[in-house]
């Protein structure tokens, strides 16, 4: 039997995370797999990456644009759909501004359209956990255009260790089935993927010595002399507490959470990887005193190695940074093809809030200060104690951040 391939079209495409877990999933009876169809991003370096990892073939299939530019009537015909919507009106360091945000806010719309012009019969859209809470009932609006556009939803806040990704990123993942379709989509189970060793020392190990992306940040004395006195896994305001730490690298304000100057610790899976920030937060070796390398942050967001990004450093550190990780995305894309092949495989219910959130019915508290959500999904970057549990407030991030951008302002340092 021919496999069947679906044709994907991608809006906020990213450097492929999505796209490429996407092209290597297939239902277990090889009935059914992905194929890329088109992509758009606004960032040049991005689609370049895109363009050489994913569609190296057919590289006009991958349009640099402005979503708000682009002719979405004039694209190729598709029956898959993906887009991460830009996250930054929905995560803390967006301020959690959601729809209200003129610039970023609305740009979820481009992709009801191209869901009420293409009508695919699938669609898989991703945001940051913050998004549930961002503005008031935001999020209900969101899933009330993609249900008008004719879908069916499954809901869930998706925690990337669970599923064999050596990361805690935690991300609502919304699968839409268009309604006249005869098929259920159910969540994939973390059960085979509970005994992998998601371990930040097992993720970066044996990298190839000439392998793309991976030369090292340098770094100011100023920054070293804080690492070098920084032990595995604590962050800037752990390491003050330290006996032996020098008073000429101390740091004023004094704040217990945040992700400053953190080092991974190699028997845990590494706080979430982000595409902005600043000073102090891109994440840093457990040894010495170094930043990681966009290689090793490719292989905590589980890129191959084979996987080249375009760009300079920066560049290449934010589109890691930005992207879906492919392990993750493979999970999703396997389940949705199992789901139209009618094969069953180990699923788990959504919780009774995120069955609220999928058929639009508003639960006892909504909003920005509705807290009863299971799981819960306030932060996801504290690793202290990692048992699959959270110990970080929202707040006290949002304080790490304040600091961080006093840090900036201050220090300029990298």
């Amino acid at each position: 039997m021919a496999m069947k391939y679906f044709r994907l079209g991608e809006l906020f495409c990213g450097p492929g995370g999505l796209a490429y877990g996407a092209i290597l999933s297939e239902s277990k009876n090889g009935q059914y797999g992905i194929k890329h169809e088109w992509a758009s991003d606004y960032d040049e370096d991005t689609c370049k990456t895109y363009r050489k990892n994913i569609c190296p073939d057919n590289p006009d299939s991958v349009i640099h644009m402005d979503v708000r530019d682009l002719p979405i009537d004039e694209l190729k015909p598709i029956d898959a759909f993906a887009y991460g919507f830009p996250c930054n009106s929905f995560s803390i360091q967006g301020k959690h501004k959601g729809i209200e945000n003129k610039e970023f806010g609305g740009l979820y719309a481009y992709g009801i359209k191209v869901l009420e012009k293409f009508h695919p019969k699938w669609f898989i859209a991703e945001n940051v956990s913050g998004i549930r809470t961002a503005g008031s009932k935001d999020f209900h609006r969101i899933l009330s255009a993609m249900r008008n556009a004719g879908y069916k939803l499954n809901v869930h806040l998706y925690k990337a260790e669970e599923y064999g990704v050596p990361q805690l990123r935690h991300r609502y993942i919304i699968v839409g089935i268009r309604k006249d379709l005869d098929v259920e989509f159910k969540i994939p189970s973390t059960e085979p993927y509970k005994n992998i060793d998601i371990s930040s020392r097992t993720a970066l190990k044996d990298i190839p010595a000439d392998a793309d992306n991976n030369e090292q940040k340098k770094l100011r004395e100023r920054v070293i002399g804080k690492l070098l006195h920084t032990l595995p896994g604590q962050n800037i305001w752990q390491a003050m507490k330290n006996p032996d730490f020098p008073d000429e690298y101390r740091i004023k304000e004094n704040y217990s959470f945040s992700q400053i100057y953190r080092k991974l610790d190699p028997d845990k899976p590494s706080y979430t990887l982000t595409a902005n920030g600043g000073g102090g937060t891109w994440g840093y070796y457990w040894e010495g005193a170094r930043e990681i390398t966009n290689r090793e942050r490719a292989r905590i967001q589980t890129f191959p190695d084979t996987y080249s990004f375009v760009g300079k450093y920066a560049s290449v550190r934010k589109q890691i940074g930005m992207a879906v990780p492919v392990k993750l995305s493979r999970v999703v894309c396997e389940a949705v093809l199992n789901s139209f092949a009618g094969i069953d495989y180990p699923s788990i219910d959504m919780t009774k809030r995120e069955k609220e959130l999928a058929l639009g019915i508003s639960g006892e508290k909504d909003g920005r200060h509705d807290k009863r959500t299971t799981p819960n999904d306030n932060v996801e970057n504290s690793v202290e104690g990692y048992e699959g549990r959270n110990y970080t407030s929202e707040s006290s991030l949002e304080e790490g951040l304040s600091v961080q951008k006093k840090l900036e302002k201050t220090a300029g340092e990298p």
